[in-house]
């Protein structure tokens, strides 16, 4: 089975390029299952119920998302099981971390996680796998983890190595080039990368970014109006042993 795992959607570009581009990309690389991480996929960032309509519409799956969940607080939309939200986020909190979803000759399981090195004090995310595990009764997992630091994200791989089928960095928007196969079984990189506008600073217009770090004071940033890029990864996933045999990493113009 074939994994298309797509790094962060950015605004409308980000939208746009896989309304265009994703049933080619399926078609080539012969796609069987699309998890993309939707948490800015709204203009301006967030995740709206259009938003999301629109990548469920054009192809994807399984949605997941980070520490801008709840930015636009249309939390409804959490309540559909192919929407993901960290799973360490604190008990009672609306919507569900992980998903085990049904595809006839097997099953996989999503499991969202976010990490706390620099981010908001959720739970432990290392406890939290560990929980969620004991519950997940398929050999096949992937774990978006939405995290900082390299460090942190680099911990969790390792620790999972050989317990599930991948560990897929977010949130950073730069594709990291150590893609590998952890233990012979865990498919493994630091950031899967940005899909939106390629010339930007995380998607957003350079001269806002450069303004903000420049001068301290408050800036309203806008999307950039760049020709926008995708970036992710293929996972060819051995179904049988959850085993992650060849990770693929993509950049598409």
């Amino acid at each position: 089975m074939n994994l298309l795992f797509i790094g962060d959607v950015v605004g409308r570009s980000g939208c746009d390029f896989i309304r265009k581009n994703l049933y080619r990309i399926k078609k080539e690389y012969e796609i069987d299952i699309t998890v993309a991480n939707g948490e800015n996929s709204a203009q301006g960032n967030g995740i709206t119920r259009a938003s999301a309509d629109e990548l469920t519409g054009c192809g994807i799956d399984i949605i997941t998302t980070g520490n801008h969940a709840f930015r636009r607080r249309e939390t409804e939309i959490f309540e559909k099981e192919n929407i993901l939200r960290p799973a360490n986020y604190p008990d009672g909190c609306i919507g569900r971390g992980y998903g085990i979803y049904d595809f006839g000759r097997y099953s996989i399981a999503v499991v969202n996680l976010m990490g706390t090195a620099f981010m908001e004090a959720l739970d432990n995310p290392f406890s939290c796998i560990d929980e969620i595990l004991n519950e997940i009764d398929t050999p096949n997992i992937i774990v978006d983890f939405h995290a900082e630091a390299t460090s942190e994200k680099k911990a969790m791989g390792h620790y999972l190595a050989g317990r599930v089928t991948a560990v897929l960095g977010t949130h950073t928007h730069v594709q990291t080039a150590d893609e590998t196969i952890l233990g012979n079984h865990t498919g493994y990189i630091t950031d899967a990368g940005m899909t939106g506008p390629e010339l930007s600073v995380l998607g957003i217009r350079a001269e806002d970014a450069i303004a903000k770090q420049k001068y301290k004071t408050p800036v309203s940033f806008t999307e950039s109006e760049n020709p926008a890029f995708l970036n992710g990864v293929v996972l060819q996933i051995d179904t049988k042993l959850g085993i992650c045999t060849k990770i693929t990493r993509l950049i598409i113009r």
